[in-house]
Order: structure tokens, then sequence, then C-alpha cells
């Protein structure tokens, strides 16, 4: 199986802009107690409703809070999340809330790790039998009479990268924040053992922002003239 990373297609010629921020979110850890590193790059799980939360205000503001804290607020949350969810510090739940206007492709990348797609062009995607592309309603807020319907794609992280591109010196995770401190590799390698037979379209667990595609995948959407996104080809290794 051939795999692509998943980006904007700038040079399709729409206009469209999106200023929006998940209803909901964890908070960052600051000074994690074992490698002191205050930092927050989660995961997004548009899907999740976090209202039947009795705490809910301690989820609405972006913050950096002891982690202690950051994982008490963890255990309210995942009884809700979809199964094999990863939660880190500053995830993100429920409906995109915000603005936007222009005009707008098939896709839309108006932020680099979050994934919208109009709705007529994922049911044609699913018709084709394409595997766990889940949309999940937003709140946007358009300045033009004629606006499209936007879903987020629920990208669930579960691939990872083959240790041959990291760098031979790295530190192992933090075992208490779990934070890997690594910068995103130039030349992408992924590690084939970690890859899903189920999904059609995933993120990285160890880099939340890359999103990462089947050539099913592409087919599909070659074939059915969806844009507004390209697709750059990824290498896979076993990992020994």
């Amino acid at each position: 199986m051939q795999y692509f990373v998943v980006h904007e297609d700038r040079s399709a010629g729409y206009t469209g802009f999106i200023e929006a921020v998940h209803k909901w979110l964890l908070p960052g850890i600051r000074n994690c107690p074992v490698c002191k590193a205050t930092w927050g790059a989660g995961f997004s799980y548009p899907s999740v409703d976090l209202s039947p939360v009795a705490a809910l205000a301690d989820f609405e503001e972006a913050r950096a809070e002891p982690i202690e804290e950051y994982e008490r607020l963890c255990e309210l949350v995942r009884p809700l999340l979809p199964a094999g969810s990863v939660l880190r510090p500053g995830s993100d739940f429920g409906p995109l809330v915000g603005k936007a206007q222009g005009s707008f492709g098939s896709f839309v990348m108006n932020y680099s790790w979050i994934l919208l797609v109009q709705r007529e062009a994922l049911e044609r995607l699913q018709a084709e039998g394409l595997r766990g592309l889940k949309g999940c309603r937003t709140e946007l807020r358009f300045r033009q009479r004629k606006s499209p319907e936007l879903l987020e794609l629920e990208v669930l992280p579960v691939g990872r990268t083959h240790p041959d591109c990291l760098p031979p010196e790295r530190k192992p995770p933090c075992p208490r924040c779990h934070r890997l401190g690594l910068s995103l590799p130039k030349e992408l390698l992924l590690d084939a053992s970690t890859l899903p037979n189920e999904r059609d379209l995933f993120r990285l667990e160890d880099f939340s922002g890359v999103i990462v595609c089947t050539e099913r995948f592409v087919d599909a959407c070659q074939r059915l003239g969806l844009d507004g996104v390209a697709f750059k080809p990824l290498p896979s290794k076993e990992s020994l």
C-alpha cells in the first residue's frame, strides 16, 4: 500500500478563509515535574461532546496547568472519546466555532492540522467505500448568503514515523507527560508496522500535524474530481 501526506493545494485558486477554534480543549502542561517542559500539542476530536461534564468551564480557556490538574481533566474526558483515541495536552473537542468567508473547494485546510470537507464530497467518498471517514458538524458563520456546508473530518491518530527518519541521539519520550521533544523530520518515513488496515485517512500519533491517506483515498479524489488538497507520496518501512 502506498501512502501520501495531505496538504493544502494553494494553486486551486479558492479565496476561502476560516478563523475558528474548537469549542472545548484540554489545557497544556506547565513545568512537567520530570522533563520541566511547558507544552501543548494535542489532537482534535470534533465528534466529542463535553456538555455532560460537570466542570465544563475548565475546558473553555486555553492555558497551561500543573500536570496533576491536566491529568484530572483527562479522566473526565476519557470516557467520552472514540475507541483508540490518544490524549495529549492541548487536545481539542467539539465543533469548530468561528467565521468563514470566500469560495471553498471540496476540501479545506485553512489550518494544516484540520481537514474540512463539503458534505456532498464526503458522501461521494463514502459511497466509494473508503474506510474511516467521519464528518462532524461545524459552527461556522459565513458572510455570504450562499454558503457551503463544511464538515470537519475526525482524523484519528494511529500511525507513527519510522526510527530511521529520527535523530539517532534522540531522548525517549518523557515518562510522565509523554512529550517527544522532536521537530518534524524533513524527510518523513512511516513505520509500516504501525499503520492501520481499516482506515484510509489518519494522522500520525507522534506528529499530530501530519495527515496521511492511502492511495485508495487519492485515487477516489482524483476520479471524482475533488479539489482543495494535494498529495505527496510518503515511503514506509517495516521496523525491526
